[in-house]
């Protein structure tokens, strides 16, 4: 697991939400504190974020949204190419990063070494140094209380920073509301 950041992704009744925390871990060092591994791709249709090597995760991003762009948009044919390309290259195949990625219809996890993961409960998957305190979070609250969406994916991120040393308070969110 990467000791880098905590990434939590949600997609509830009324929207999809992604949210990471801010901190840049350097060993034992906090090196900054507001980064943002998240993005809107495919003009906002699309969320993201990733854990690990930040340079990793850029080329990552730039090859998956590439991916993305040609099959129009299509989440789910975009994830397995792409899984497909990080498997049969020897480069990308040394990346340290994992991605998170989700539309309204799905969520998925892109781990290092190419595979591609639709998490069980098909609404909540997390990745990072915190992932599985975010996620623990967020199955209780999705399960116990009743708050919105982007609610649910800060109190889970707070309660993974409050816990890991390698997740820090300073949480953002992007998300997709259903039209209404």
């Amino acid at each position: 697991m990467f000791h880098a950041t905590t990434i939590l992704a949600y997609k509830g009744n009324k929207g999809s939400i992604i949210g990471g925390d801010g901190q840049v871990s350097f060993g034992n060092t906090v090196l900054k504190g507001n980064a943002v591994k998240i993005r809107k791709l495919l003009g906002g249709k699309i969320l993201a974020g990733f854990a690990g090597s930040t340079a990793d995760a850029f080329n990552l991003f730039d090859m998956f949204e590439r991916i993305l762009e040609s099959t129009k948009g299509d989440l789910l044919k975009a994830v397995i190419e792409f899984s497909k390309e990080w498997r049969k290259d020897k480069v990308l195949r040394k990346l340290e990063a994992m991605m998170l990625v989700l539309d309204r219809e799905h969520i998925f996890l892109l781990s290092g070494t190419g595979d591609v993961v639709e998490p069980e409960d098909g609404k909540i998957a997390a990745i990072g140094s915190g992932g599985n305190y975010a996620l623990a979070a967020a199955r209780a609250l999705d399960k116990f209380a009743d708050i919105n969406e982007e609610e649910l994916v800060k109190e889970s991120l707070k309660i993974a920073g409050e816990i890991c040393i390698y997740t820090n308070t300073n949480i953002k969110t992007y998300a997709l509301w259903d039209e209404k």
